[in-house]
């Protein structure tokens, strides 16, 4: 009966989709376009090297040296193998999803158990220090030095999860068994080397099916980008999301929160970077408050982050649940360290830019040089990859057809 009741609302929630998209032609073809234009101008670009890298970091036996090294650090604190140590610092270095993608690999290369990667995506999936410091703080807040703390919040938060998450599933026994740091040098360098032989490939395959790889997943997240960003646009202009809106406020004012951050707020839990940007647009607010629904949004990751991670993880057997709960957990922790830190920071005399000095003096920051350097050029990478990626999949089939024909 169950699964009959869902075959029936997803059923009906894809037609109404569509009902949607007919009658809303004009919104929604915007909303695609900027979906659209936000992945190749700056998500692809960014996230691209990161994945290529991690990819080839993991072929060559890196990762796997970087697990035998970091195993006496990551089991006590996290209860989760070395590895994990590669996955949280490449996840935090590049931002959502890629904690999770790379999660999802170690899982199906057996370097971590079940619960363990389950323990590990909740809270390797973080955004990105020139998103927090650069975009928002600079961009969207005026306010540089609000940047740091916010990053700090976000990446102490993260620590705090892994903390906690480390007593998930605790009843599970560990096969593994606890390796002498003695000489741990010798066993990393002995298992990147014995990693590198049994992957037995050339160079040039290796970077191949890194790139192949790498544009699959970024491909995949520009959808759920474009998606997302027209079911917004389809619950604006329908007032579903002033309904969401209005239990937000009625939930803001038992905190004393102004409710009309209620609404910027409830864009924030589909698409974090509209939200953030109407967050912070709005005028005569405390600085406080704001920092503090951006930081809990930064935390939960978006619905739109949530769907590309369920996807990610749907090709493995890790349970989604582990990495909602995470978030959550992260959003009380992070709204509650703002709270704590904020008083901290002296911003009585600071002067938001563009009252002081025009936004353009901050671009010597060298976050705010590479935001720029996205912004003219993250168009042209983005095709060059895909031309590239193209090319290589033309090439590899050309040679796979003239085998068959030699055979």
């Amino acid at each position: 009966m169950k699964a009959k009741i869902k075959s029936i609302l997803l059923a009906s929630g894809a037609l109404l989709f569509s009902v949607c998209l007919l009658t809303m032609p004009t919104e929604t073809v915007e909303a695609s376009r900027r979906g659209l234009e936000l992945w190749a101008s700056t998500v692809f670009p960014s996230l691209l090297p990161f994945f290529v890298t991690g990819e080839l970091l993991i072929g060559f036996g890196i990762v796997h040296f970087i697990g035998v090294l970091f195993e006496p650090i990551m089991r006590p604190l996290f209860n989760i193998p070395g590895v994990g140590g590669f996955v949280w610092a490449i996840g935090m270095a590049s931002g959502y999803p890629a904690g999770a993608n790379f999660t999802a690999r170690m899982r199906q290369e057996g370097q971590l158990s079940q619960v363990e990667a389950e323990r590990l995506v909740a809270f390797s999936n973080a955004s990105n220090p020139i998103f927090i410091i650069a975009v928002i703080s600079v961009s969207f807040l005026k306010t540089p030095s609000l940047g740091f703390l916010l990053a700090g919040v976000h990446y102490g938060s993260n620590l705090l999860v892994g903390l906690i998450m480390r007593f998930y599933q605790h009843n599970q026994t560990n096969d593994r068994k606890k390796a002498p740091v003695q000489g741990i040098w010798k066993r990393a360098f002995n298992t990147l080397h014995h990693t590198r032989i049994n992957n037995n490939k050339p160079f040039g395959k290796l970077l191949g099916d890194a790139v192949i790889q790498a544009v699959e997943t970024a491909l995949m997240i520009g959808g759920f980008i474009i998606i997302f960003s027209v079911i917004s646009t389809i619950l604006i202009e329908t007032g579903i999301l002033i309904l969401i809106s209005k239990l937000f406020s009625t939930f803001f004012l038992l905190f004393q929160i102004p409710p009309i951050l209620s609404l910027p707020f409830s864009i924030g839990m589909f698409e974090i970077t509209i939200g953030a940007q109407q967050i912070a647009s709005v005028l005569n607010q405390s600085m406080m408050i704001k920092a503090m629904l951006i930081s809990a949004l930064l935390a939960f990751n978006g619905l739109s982050v949530h769907a590309q991670v369920a996807s990610i993880l749907a090709s493995t057997d890790i349970r989604y649940q582990a990495y909602l709960y995470g978030r959550l957990l992260q959003s009380v922790l992070a709204t509650v360290l703002i709270l704590c830190f904020y008083p901290l920071l002296n911003l009585k005399n600071h002067s938001p830019i563009g009252q002081a000095i025009p936004v353009q003096a901050v671009s010597s920051n060298y976050l705010s040089h590479l935001i720029d350097f996205l912004s003219q050029y993250g168009m042209i990478i983005t095709i060059s990859s895909l031309f590239v990626c193209t090319i290589i999949l033309l090439y590899r089939m050309i040679k796979q057809l003239k085998r068959k024909s030699m055979d």
